[in-house]
């Protein structure tokens, strides 16, 4: 016997909402991600009309988490160079190098969906720190995985699009061999 469904939508955003957003942050939903706020809101996700505090601070998530793996943890891709021996030279060739790769937009929690391409069926990252998974190989599998499927029962039959530097973190991670 299963117990009750969890509410996973509410109301809509409308266009005027969603550019709002977009101008705010600086940055484009890609169209399904719109097309999905559009129809209703994830439930519990952050609000893109008043969270705005929240939401600059999951926009900062991934540069932050990936700062702490290079300080803590000892993260360091021989394509960004030698690693200097300053935390502030440090923390600048990583801001160069999360700049450089396609922006993340939060989704839920830490659920990522790459801005660019900025075509339908990017895919869903979870991120935490330099340990970043793909969630879903593209919105509706993600929406199935977060919130429709028992997890362990989800299997992700491939990564989908390659997005330049995340899709390397998923492969990488913590490694520094290429």
């Amino acid at each position: 016997m299963s117990g009750p469904q969890r509410q996973i939508w509410g109301p809509s955003y409308t266009e005027a909402e969603l550019d709002a957003a977009q101008a705010r942050f600086g940055f484009f939903f890609p169209p399904d991600l719109r097309a999905l706020l559009l129809k209703h809101r994830i439930a519990g996700a952050l609000d893109w009309t008043h969270d705005h505090e929240k939401l600059a601070e999951r926009f900062a998530w991934p540069y932050e988490g990936l700062l702490f793996d290079v300080e803590e943890n000892g993260l360091w891709w021989p394509e960004w160079g030698p690693r200097p021996g300053d935390p502030a030279e440090r923390a600048a060739v990583l801001r160069r190098v999360v700049d450089a790769a396609p922006r993340l937009i939060p989704v839920y929690g830490h659920r990522y969906m790459s801005e660019t391409p900025r075509e339908a069926g990017n895919p869903i990252f979870s991120v935490y720190q330099a340990d970043i998974v793909v969630y879903g190989r593209d919105l509706e599998s993600y929406v199935d995985r977060e919130f429709v499927t028992d997890p362990l029962d989800f299997i992700l039959e491939d990564e989908g699009k390659t997005i330049p530097f995340w899709s390397q973190m998923v492969r990488r991670g913590y490694s520094t061999a290429p």
